[in-house]
């Protein structure tokens, strides 16, 4: 079946009612129409097998309904939308990608014209427009051009190493052995170019020819990174860095192969960024990402907000309070003076900044940031009635002893120092629940009260 929700349209290839060619050219047609057939879209796919065609069916679709279009290729999700918010004449734009899910999955990102991934509303017109039209074309003349984008790739690493906030001399100087890990896909090229125009000379790259196949499960999450882990004990590296196949999730590995953890990405970014900025900053984060950001943003008299999961939604309130940064525990680092959007190439870059500055081993600067241990969990649900009965049992249990209860997104307790948060995935049909205490015994437990209510 296909999924359709505020993180786009994703489906598994070849399965029935799953992502087609057909599927492809019905939506990227109605997109078109959504854009009153006119304007230019940009365009790019994740590099995953298979995407390249999807890629070249959604174009030929555009181009049949009038729409110009600059074509970035293999590209990652950041950079097609980078192109969309700097670009004055891309009216939106499209990403063809299941970002980390398997490689039988494939998918369609939708972008606005304000460089944001559409929300809810600007979703529910497009799925009415597929659901209720057929694609059309215009006559032969009146066809739009195809613009070679695939160049655009360097104004992106242009904009990153702009940023007022890193130190390019800092980083060559650490003479940095860094192991990269882009899953064979987009981030492939773009991030070697990256790391060489900071600095970095000791680049290991471990899957990163671009060929689509994915060397394990794409998903930037320890069980998965067992390869790059022993690619860092063996060339005696300072760190790892993987992503996952549409760049715009960063994960670090540190220096003894253990997880830095994804969490302490945004963290460490953060703490990075208003360690040198003005005093009272806004950042933004979301309702499943640790409270070490919290910490932080107290720590240097900062106001941070929080807000439903999904990409978007942490864009918008970003914009809405002026941030200065902000984004997702999952790896995904968003920096307004770059664009709105998640970007790995803007993670390492800061983190880089971060790691040089501090000196020490990555290992070390872990030990320095607000520890907290967080713990996620999945559950199969198959309907939207299973997950609001699921709620509905875990609000009785926990409300009562909870300091605060937030209904955004699901339910997220407060416990004070620990919290718990249950809600519907935007990409999968499953509940998520995930807890955060001082101690991973805690947070274990909390999954384990919440689990065994709803399983």
């Amino acid at each position: 079946m296909l999924i359709r929700s505020i993180s786009g349209l994703r489906g598994i290839v070849g399965a029935p009612d799953g992502l087609s060619a057909d599927e492809v050219t019905r939506y990227a047609a109605s997109f078109a129409r959504y854009h009153d057939f006119k304007g230019t879209i940009a365009i790019g796919y994740d590099g995953r097998f298979g995407g390249e065609s999807f890629y070249r069916i959604a174009i030929d679709a555009l181009v049949t309904s009038g729409c110009n279009v600059f074509a970035l290729g293999m590209a990652p999700t950041p950079t097609v939308m980078f192109a969309v918010e700097t670009k004055p004449e891309i009216v939106g734009g499209i990403i063809i990608t299941a970002s980390h899910n398997p490689s039988e999955w494939n998918g369609m990102k939708f972008i606005a014209e304000t460089g944001l991934f559409l929300d809810g509303e600007e979703n529910r017109v497009l799925w009415d427009i597929v659901d209720t039209t057929k694609p059309e074309s215009v006559p032969p003349e009146d066809f739009g051009d195809v613009i070679d984008g695939r160049d655009f790739a360097e104004q992106h690493i242009q904009a990153v190493l702009d940023i007022p906030f890193i130190d390019q001399e800092k980083i060559a100087r650490r003479n940095f052995r860094i192991v990269l890990d882009c899953v064979n896909a987009s981030g492939s090229h773009i991030l070697p170019r990256l790391l060489h125009s900071l600095g970095v000379v000791g680049i290991i790259e471990l899957h990163c020819d671009g060929s689509g196949i994915f060397p394990h499960r794409p998903e930037p999450v320890p069980e998965n990174l067992a390869s790059l882990k022993d690619a860092i004990l063996r060339e005696k590296a300072d760190l790892g860095i993987v992503v996952d196949p549409d760049a715009d999730r960063l994960v670090l590995i540190m220096e003894n192969g253990e997880p830095f953890i994804e969490e302490n990405t945004i963290t460490l970014a953060t703490e990075h960024v208003l360690k040198h900025s003005q005093p009272v900053q806004n950042i933004v984060i979301n309702l499943s990402t640790t409270r070490a950001v919290e910490d932080i943003a107290e720590q240097y008299g900062a106001k941070f907000f929080r807000t439903p999961v999904g990409e978007i939604n942490v864009a918008k309130k970003m914009r809405e309070t002026n941030a200065i940064i902000g984004g997702e525990g999952s790896g995904g680092v968003v920096l307004p003076l770059v664009h709105t959007g998640r970007d790995s190439l803007v993670g390492t870059a800061l983190c880089l900044s971060a790691l040089a500055e501090f000196s020490g081993p990555i290992s070390a600067k872990r030990k320095e940031l607000p520890h907290y241990e967080i713990v996620k969990s999945k559950i199969a649900l198959a309907t939207p009635a299973q997950v609001s009965s699921a709620l509905s049992v875990l609000y009785d249990r926990f409300a009562p002893r909870a300091a605060s209860v937030n209904r955004e997104d699901g339910l997220r307790f407060d416990f004070g120092n620990s919290w718990l948060h249950a809600r519907a995935s935007n990409t999968e049909p499953i509940l998520r629940i995930i807890a955060e205490a001082p101690t991973r015994e805690k947070a274990k437990a909390l999954i384990a009260e919440a689990s065994e209510l709803v399983i």
